[in-house]
């Protein structure tokens, strides 16, 4: 059954814009133009992540850091990158992990000073101060673009971060789905993961009511409802699976 769009009829084109973040993505990659860095900040599960490493995936120049920790760790994560990139005249020695975190941030500067390269960071799990200062160093007065996510509504994993990207330009908001899009997206999920019921319409047209159309919200429910204990017969148990949710039991 096709999803009814905004526009009162279903656009494959419309949904796959919106559900792979076109738009968004569009705006990241000229923000890497312009040498400038973006804030991405958005509901829990809305796809924050998955739209970074696109994002990197199209930036031959992007180094990326999964989990931003420790300065070390952190600057350990980049020079892998470069070792990745491989680019002519960035010096790198055979084993790493002996340096000191100073001799790495050095390395990691130079190389930064010989190419264009911009910094994409995911998972900043409330940065210290040592590392929020590793970061606004390496971002040298924008020199160095910072592409990063914010993880929580007001911004407090990111803390004193924000002023890098305080300008509404420089901050990139990922919403969750509007009710059509998120409809037919749950609709794919289900066909694709081969969930089948006989109050399947149902059912889905629950779980975007209930997750308010937050893509990672259905993704969890639909994998929860392949489990036997959310049947009774050929139908789901729409409500005890969504109470299951709430509660946190994601098994």
């Amino acid at each position: 059954m096709a999803a009814v769009a905004l526009n009162g009829t279903f656009d494959p084109q419309q949904y796959d814009a919106v559900v792979e973040r076109t738009e968004e993505l569009a705006r990241l990659q000229t923000q890497a133009l312009r040498r400038k860095s973006m804030l991405i900040f958005g509901p829990e599960a809305v796809g924050k992540t998955r739209l970074l490493r696109r994002f990197v995936e199209t930036q031959p120049l992007a180094l990326f850091v999964a989990h931003v920790q420790s300065p070390r760790e952190m600057l350990l994560a980049l020079v892998e990158d470069l070792r990745r990139l491989a680019k002519p005249g960035v010096v790198l020695p055979a084993n790493r992990t002996t340096l000191s975190t100073g001799s790495l941030k050095g390395m990691v500067q130079r190389a930064l000073e010989q190419y264009p390269f911009l910094l994409a960071l995911d998972h900043l799990a409330g940065p210290s101060r040592v590392v929020t200062g590793l970061i606004k160093s390496l971002n040298n007065y924008d020199r160095t673009p910072v592409i990063f996510v914010a993880r929580t509504p007001h911004m407090e994993d990111i803390g004193a971060l924000q002023p890098m990207c305080a300008g509404k330009s420089e901050r990139l908001e990922v919403k969750d789905l509007l009710p059509p899009i998120a409809l037919e997206f749950a609709r794919r999920e289900a066909s694709r993961t081969g969930l089948c019921a006989s109050n399947l319409d149902q059912v889905l047209q629950s779980l975007v009511e209930w997750s308010n159309g937050n893509p990672g919200s259905i993704v969890h429910m639909l994998k929860m409802a392949h489990f036997p204990r959310y049947y009774a017969g050929d139908q789901i148990k729409v409500h005890v699976l969504y109470l299951d949710y709430r509660m946190g039991r994601r098994d």
